[in-house]
């Protein structure tokens, strides 16, 4: 199953606050940033694991230790930079890779204006955009991301449209996609329902 939605009673909680348009920006980056931790508890259930040798205050044991290599957090701009900071204090050593494109009005092609991710292949890519609406700036990243040679990849994202979920899935099956909500829908303006408003600008105050 490609798609997880993690209604976790205090990622749930900490939605609501987010989605109340009279929540303010500080509030609304912090409980970003609480979710997004959350929410890598359940990202990262299968990651690998090896056995090394400890010593503990009282004997020696085969203690479990991640193994494979390093994680990518990947940021969608801008919206998806609010994401990071969580993953981050739950993985210090993930490396950060950026995805900056917009769509171009005449072509309605993707057009990548920033886009920095590590040489190492092999590492499994979170990608994050609080928003997945129409599904259009996820499938772009992941066809960049792909074309670059990455196979490993998750998209995590808070919200979405079952026009959104649908649209990444059948393009990219074997994407894994991790939610906090499946909302109603989409309003004319290809804004989710009921939604929490433009996330970039909610996040850096810029509405």
């Amino acid at each position: 199953m490609s798609l997880h939605i993690i209604n976790h009673p205090l990622i749930l909680h900490k939605l609501s606050i987010m989605r109340n348009k009279k929540t303010s920006t500080m509030e609304f980056r912090k409980m970003l940033k609480e979710i997004s931790m959350l929410m890598g508890y359940e990202i990262t259930r299968d990651f690998p694991l090896e056995y090394k040798t400890i010593e503990t205050p009282l004997q020696t044991m085969e203690a479990p230790r991640l193994a494979g290599k390093k994680v990518v957090i990947a940021p969608i701009l801008r919206a998806g930079l609010g994401m990071v900071e969580g993953l981050l204090n739950l993985i210090p050593s993930a490396r950060v890779g950026h995805i900056g494109l917009y769509r171009d009005e005449v072509t309605c092609e993707p057009v990548f204006y920033y886009y920095k991710m590590p040489a190492n292949k092999d590492r499994l890519v979170i990608l994050t955009d609080p928003m997945l609406a129409t599904g259009g700036s996820a499938c772009d990243a992941i066809m960049r991301l792909k074309k670059d040679g990455f196979k490993n990849i998750k998209l995590m994202c808070l919200v979405a449209s079952p026009q959104g979920v649908k649209r990444v899935e059948e393009t990219y099956p074997d994407v894994e996609i991790y939610l906090a909500s499946l909302d109603e829908g989409l309003n004319d303006k290809n804004y989710i329902l009921p939604g929490l408003g433009d996330a970039g600008d909610r996040i850096f105050g810029t509405k």
